[in-house]
């Protein structure tokens, strides 16, 4: 089977229909939870997952109940989640002050950590431009749903 990590972007548009990229990323994420990949997340990510679906004005909006209620029967029982330790943290965020990147893109290498930790083959974002600069060697396997 196919080990493949969802990038936070991937899960929402997946989970929630009204979202524009709902139909692509359903696709895939319907193949994490009927076991035909083997899905991963990063445990930071299920907080970026929750805030997302309760912040962005979906219609019809996302409770925060309802997030939880899908994060817990839909990501925690059927994803694979992994933890970065704090020397994994702590050398992402070396990796971005070197390379000069600010703001949001620590989120990206935390994600690309995790996805290399955990031996990926598949790599599911719509940040597809981002991550293939931020990891040029994971290039081939870093797709769009």
């Amino acid at each position: 089977m196919v080990k493949a990590y969802f990038d936070t972007n991937v899960v929402v548009a997946g989970y929630v229909e009204s979202h524009s990229q709902h139909q692509s990323a359903f696709k895939v994420v319907l193949d994490a939870y009927d076991g035909r990949l083997s899905g991963v997340v990063l445990a930071h990510g299920l907080a970026e997952i929750y805030s997302v679906m309760t912040r962005t004005p979906f219609e019809p909006r996302v409770s925060p109940g309802e997030a939880w209620q899908m994060l817990t029967d839909n990501v925690l029982e059927r994803f694979e989640i992994v933890h970065l330790t704090t020397a994994e943290h702590a050398d992402a965020i070396r990796i971005c002050a070197e390379a000069g990147w600010t703001g949001g893109r620590i989120h990206d290498v935390l994600h690309l950590k995790a996805a290399r930790k955990t031996g990926c083959e598949r790599i599911y974002t719509f940040d597809v431009r981002h991550f293939r600069q931020l990891a040029p060697d994971l290039a081939d396997i870093i797709l769009a749903p």
